[in-house]
């Protein structure tokens, strides 16, 4: 595939999907806006189902693409672009994104969404963590650390759960893993 192919045109399928997607995405950090957090900074992940789904419908560069906007639109729906939330943000969704689509790559069939979910989350936790040590809480981060990571894992299971039975049942999935195929 040349890097031109990758960029989907105005008006074609790949960039309606994106468009949706990014849709999505914006929706899911509004819903997951509103719901209380057990710590200030602990989300459920919701806002990455779209990335899950995604893995299979999109290639690599409006996959990353996705993310950042799935970034953008988290930080702009809870009011911390110029943070250093967004900061954490962005380095938690890049490293789940290259770990999710890089999972999906080299074992192909052989790992489910839960297993991809569970892989991004914790790895998204994990860089959010060394980040909290490095820019903001110093050693008292690891403190943090291992409740973090257990809430990644649920979270990570939970979601992947979900998208495991969508991708199953869905009509509208069917179809849209069948126009990525060609």
């Amino acid at each position: 595939m040349t890097p031109r192919a990758s960029i989907p045109a105005p008006g074609d399928s790949r960039s309606r999907l994106l468009a949706f997607l990014s849709a999505l995405c914006f929706f899911l950090s509004a819903v997951e806006y509103m719901i209380p957090k057990p710590l200030p900074f602990m989300r459920l992940g919701i806002a990455n189902l779209p990335l899950l789904l995604a893995v299979d419908l999109l290639p690599f560069g409006p996959f990353l693409a996705l993310a950042a906007v799935k970034v953008l639109g988290m930080s702009l729906v809870t009011g911390s672009l110029f943070s250093y939330v967004a900061l954490f943000s962005l380095a938690g969704t890049l490293c789940a994104a290259l770990v999710m689509y890089g999972a999906r790559a080299l074992f192909r069939s052989r790992i489910s969404a839960v297993g991809i979910s569970v892989l991004g989350a914790v790895s998204s936790n994990a860089v959010q963590v060394v980040l909290a040590s490095l820019v903001v809480f110093g050693r008292a981060a690891r403190i943090i650390a291992p409740v973090f990571l257990a809430m990644g894992l649920a979270t990570g299971l939970a979601l992947g759960a979900f998208a495991e039975r969508f991708s199953a049942s869905s009509r509208w999935y069917a179809r849209a893993r069948e126009d990525a195929r060609g």
